[in-house]
């Protein structure tokens, strides 16, 4: 296989730690871990928390610390549980690799080489109920030989049999010096020039998703050049400009019928994603000083009534054309009759 040009290569890849001691703002989580990876006695593990807080990162780094580059193709099995979640899946990928035996433990070029397997389920929050469960005796009668990772960003997804089998850890979101430090290293590494506020404006619109933040930075840098403004991170973002959203919310605040739905239009002509359009009107609507607390519940409701239908596959115009009549009802004080349900 022909090498992978280092221009080519994602940041997101190029910058991740490889040591478990490297993962950024995880205290906790990596005090626990280098003395699991000094002992080499590693129990089943559930990572939980945020995208992009290091949780994927974490779990490769320990296997690749516990095993080296020579065993870890043999010794660790990597899996997407998004794409392979079916219980055909824990039967036989699975099943095939944890029941498979390994040698005893001897140490190879400095590494701990347990006698173990480790596999490794990714958005394991995606797997299926029944496949959980078909889970749950494979770890019980491989665990001398397998030892499995979960990762997933909400743990209520997770059966209680299999989280009760697990050590858990935490990982909680970046705060804004730490994203911007880490941005900052990389900025200096590729020669980029970053302002204070281009900074600002990309901790803000990665709200604590490190990888997030280093795929907009990457993805300005190939189309802007070594320096990048505010404007050129908010045009690769995909995030709906400011004053799009003011306009749809100032319709709202005049009580014209006619003008929100001219706003609304707008947005679906325009071609803006109506989720990332709820999701910015909530934060207008939540940081509105001059909107009392009742009128906000009532917006929030509305809010997240038409992000539930947008997943379900409803249409954006009638959703947000709703988000817009509740809205306007909201701050004028007009009483709730009916919301769009298709």
């Amino acid at each position: 296989m022909a090498p992978v040009l280092q221009s080519s290569q994602p940041w997101v890849e190029k910058y991740r730690p490889k040591q478990v001691r490297d993962v950024a703002h995880q205290d906790e989580v990596v005090r626990v871990l280098t003395n699991t990876l000094e002992t080499a006695n590693c129990p089943h593990m559930l990572f939980y928390g945020p995208p992009g807080t290091g949780k994927t990162t974490t779990a490769l780094a320990i296997a690749h610390q516990l095993f080296g580059p020579e065993l870890y193709k043999s010794r660790v099995l990597e899996l997407n549980a998004s794409d392979d979640r079916g219980i055909n899946v824990v039967r036989t990928k699975i099943k095939d690799f944890a029941a498979v035996a390994v040698g005893s433990a001897q140490r190879q070029g400095g590494y701990p080489c347990p006698p173990f397997k480790i596999i490794i389920l990714d958005e394991a929050d995606s797997m299926t109920e029944d496949a959980q469960n078909a889970l749950r005796r494979t770890m019980e009668t491989y665990s001398k030989v397998t030892r499995f990772f979960f990762i997933c960003n909400y743990i209520s997804r997770i059966i209680e049999p299999l989280a009760s089998r697990c050590a858990k850890f935490r990982f909680k979101p970046l705060s804004d010096e730490i994203m911007s430090s880490r941005i900052l290293h990389i900025c200096d590494q590729e020669g980029l020039n970053l302002d204070s506020e281009a900074l600002s404006t990309l901790s803000s619109i990665s709200q604590g998703d490190l990888r997030r933040a280093i795929t907009y930075l990457q993805g300005a840098a190939r189309l802007f050049g070594s320096s990048i403004s505010s404007k050129d991170l908010l045009c690769v973002s995909g995030v709906i400009p400011v004053e799009v959203v003011e306009a749809l919310y100032a319709a709202c605040k005049s009580g014209n019928f006619d003008l929100a739905n001219k706003e609304v239009n707008n947005v679906i002509a325009e071609g803006y994603p109506v989720s990332q359009m709820l999701s910015q009107l909530f934060d207008v609507v939540v940081e509105a000083d001059d909107v009392p607390d009742e009128q906000k519940a009532r917006i929030c409701k509305s809010l997240a009534e038409a992000d539930k239908r947008l997943v379900d596959g409803a249409d954006e115009y009638l959703q947000l054309l709703d988000v817009a009549s509740n809205t306007m009802r909201a701050l004028c004080n007009m009483p709730q009759e009916f919301s769009f349900e298709t």
